[in-house]
């Protein structure tokens, strides 16, 4: 079939035109995709009281997980949109490793109404291969045997406020670990797993008390936060193992002037019973005693102590800031057995950047430091 002349300028301005609109429609697609990311990450349009959504990557290296890429999301509310309410929060994180680790956590606290109630908790499911040294102070480094294991964590209480700044509630925990993988290392084939390292079920019921006066979770400038919480986990409720936990938390916020803070955390877990390995206290990760590897001690017991010297932010920059920070934790695996030969140390510094201006919140990226080694964490929120 023959086009005329006239037909075929027609037909390839045509073409053109329709090229021309699909480009267009593409850069328009992909400049509203990176306008709604730039708004959600970095730039907070929100005005006070109002609720807040942002999603921005991560790129991160710890010793338990080499480089680690994720995804963050953090939701930002008061109840009634209530400025005098305190900032809730619902902290949701997404994460792959070269580890081949992969796994989604969930934080929350969630405050209601002039406080009536306080739901503090936390969600994870993971797939993690990590490094078991053994159990007790003296754990040696060299010749870890591997576990690899899906494992999923629900902890929540449900808090009703009886005074003013204190709650108390009924808690519970679940922690599952299965599909467990034990490798011994060639060089260590005898060494003996503990109790749960081929997987157990246990669920906990039991009771805290909180005292909490901070008004920001996630950047406290001032305040108090104090908890004891107690967990018996039971065959009769379904436990593959039968143990009791105290766990104790304390920590006070000091001002220094307008922008610093002095933070202080003291934390405390006693089990007495049949406690399987990884619901032992244990020291190690983005929060206590950072820089050394997740669980790399780990016992019955635990004392750990840190503090934090923090500029939010510097008096040169509206929106970065620094800290610096240092802890000391003993594992035991009676009360009595401490021993402050057996205290492990550690110490950093990270930056510190304003992500929601009008909610005083920071995203850290801190370098933990330690005889064994260093460790690399990207978080939304400070450590404590």
């Amino acid at each position: 079939m023959l086009i005329e002349p006239g037909s075929f300028k027609r037909i390839l301005c045509l073409c053109a035109m329709v090229l021309i609109t699909v480009n267009v429609t593409k850069a328009q697609v992909l400049k509203k995709s990176f306008n709604w990311l730039l708004h959600h990450s970095i730039i907070d349009t929100t005005s006070p009281g109002n609720p807040s959504f942002r999603l921005y990557p991560t790129l991160a290296y710890a010793p338990e997980t080499d480089l680690e890429i994720g995804i963050t999301t953090l939701y930002l509310f008061q109840a009634n949109k209530d400025t005098n309410n305190r900032i809730s929060e619902l902290n949701a994180f997404t994460f792959f490793t070269l580890q081949s680790q992969y796994g989604l956590w969930l934080e929350n606290a969630i405050y209601g109404n002039k406080d009536k109630w306080f739901i503090l908790g936390r969600t994870r499911f993971q797939r993690f291969p990590l490094l078991y040294y053994g159990i007790g102070p003296k754990a040696i480094k060299d010749h870890p045997a591997t576990i690899d294991a899906n494992y999923f964590v629900f902890r929540q209480r449900v808090l009703r406020n009886i005074a003013p700044n204190l709650f108390l509630g009924p808690e519970i925990d679940y922690q599952s670990l299965y599909n467990t993988i034990v490798e011994h290392h060639k060089d260590d084939p005898i060494r003996e797993m503990p109790p749960g390292s081929n997987g157990s079920s246990n669920l906990g019921l039991g009771g805290a008390i909180v005292y909490d006066n901070r008004h920001n979770v996630l950047n406290v400038r001032k305040g108090y936060f104090a908890e004891v919480g107690l967990l018996n986990y039971s065959p009769r409720l379904g436990s593959k193992y039968g143990f009791t936990g105290i766990n104790a938390d304390f920590r006070n916020y000091q001002p220094v002037n307008k922008r610093d803070v002095l933070a202080f955390q003291f934390t405390g877990n006693f089990f007495t019973g049949d406690v399987p390995f990884n619901q032992m206290a244990f020291m190690g990760g983005e929060t206590m005693m950072r820089g050394y590897y997740y669980g790399r001690y780990r016992d019955k017991n635990m004392l750990a102590a840190q503090a934090e010297y923090r500029m939010l932010p510097f008096g040169f920059s509206k929106r970065i800031g620094a800290a610096v920070f240092a802890g000391t934790a003993v594992v035991a695996p009676r009360i009595g057995d401490f021993e402050a030969k057996n205290l492990k140390l550690t110490g950093g510094a990270g930056l510190r950047y304003l992500l929601f201006p009008k909610k005083d919140i920071f995203v850290r990226l801190d370098l933990g430091v330690t005889q064994e080694g260093i460790g690399v964490y990207f978080f939304t929120g400070e450590a404590f």
